[in-house]
């Protein structure tokens, strides 16, 4: 059968775990990739759950980015552990 190249870009760290992940478990990170692929094309789906973590939302984003910028600029007040 012939082969196809595919180029796949990922972040620096996200290849070296992959690459490590993959030597541990004996395998090349193409053989990894074509495993994918037979199960995607074989399943028509994506093998796995894809969903959206609520951690990331707009909301608590902005959030996140208030407390930092108050941070930065010392609006913040110091609080001690409250006991009940």
């Amino acid at each position: 059968m012939a082969t196809a190249v595919v180029n796949v870009r990922l972040d620096e760290g996200t290849k070296k775990e992959l690459e490590l992940l993959c030597q541990e478990l004996g395998i090349t990170v193409s053989a990894a990739f074509s495993m994918f692929a037979k199960k995607m094309t074989r399943e028509q789906r994506i093998p796995f759950e894809v969903s959206i973590d609520p951690f990331y939302s707009e909301e608590n984003l902005s959030h996140l980015r208030r407390s930092v910028q108050q941070v930065k600029t010392g609006a913040v007040a110091e609080h001690g552990l409250i006991d009940e």
